[in-house]
């Protein structure tokens, strides 16, 4: 039985680490949601030493931070992982490239200090966003474009990446559906699609257990923040990185 760690009333960076576990379809606590105040207090105790921040996983004795570096743990446990070193380091840069847009993704409602409120750095965040839509988010999705070899992000098999792929277009979506709909990326969008209609994952996307996007999350939909990306010459997937 693994637990994860993560707080209970947002998707947030701990969804990225779900959806592999619920595609692989092992058993997981999902210590939050039973226990909202366990979470702060373990954080603080007994997952401090191994841990910065949340979501965390515990297998056993062995305890796991970082939502890449989980999703490879579970995945290359559970048959989501290509094989061979080669083709599993490939498949963690590209975890390590979606965490980092993420982040990214993050810093445009708040690109001053995550201690102060969106409102009081709205017009940081508006220079940000529209940065974010036109460079950085294109470029992103070219990087996932050029990835693809058929079906798949590595190796021609479904891995943690491609799971992690599906939620970060999912949040993408909410966050910047204009920029999202005037992005060229007609093979990551088709990849979306193919990872959504997993039987397991699925399910878990219909059940109540998953989760809603709010504006309390890491992907936020501030109408003032999002506006279609510039358009270039060529598809995303010519464009250099």
């Amino acid at each position: 039985m693994y637990e994860l760690y993560y707080w209970p009333e947002i998707p947030g960076r701990g969804e990225l680490v779900r959806i592999v576990l619920e595609d692989a379809g092992v058993a997981y606590d999902d210590v939050g949601r039973r226990d909202p105040e366990g979470v702060a207090d373990a954080l603080d105790g007994v997952l401090a030493p191994y841990a910065f921040a949340l979501p965390v996983l515990r297998a056993g004795e062995v305890v796991v931070a970082q939502s890449a570096l989980i999703a490879r743990f579970v995945g290359e446990h559970h048959g989501l992982a290509p094989r061979g070193e080669a083709a599993r380091l490939a498949c963690a840069t590209v975890a390590l490239t979606l965490a980092d847009l993420v982040s990214e993704v993050h810093d445009t409602h708040h690109p001053l200090s995550v201690e102060l409120t969106y409102e009081r750095q709205r017009d940081a965040a508006r220079t940000r966003a529209r940065a974010f839509r036109e460079h950085r988010l294109p470029k992103f999705l070219a990087y996932l474009e050029r990835m693809l070899t058929d079906h798949w992000l590595v190796a021609n098999t479904c891995s943690y990446a491609d799971l992690m792929t599906f939620q970060v277009i999912e949040g993408l979506r909410y966050a910047f559906p204009h920029a999202m709909a005037a992005v060229r990326a007609r093979r990551v969008f088709a990849l979306h699609d193919r990872v959504a209609a997993r039987p397991r994952l699925a399910a878990y996307l219909a059940s109540e257990r998953r989760l809603p996007f709010s504006e309390a999350g890491i992907f936020r939909h501030y109408p003032e923040l999002d506006a279609p990306a510039r358009r270039t010459r060529h598809e995303s997937s010519t464009m250099r990185s």
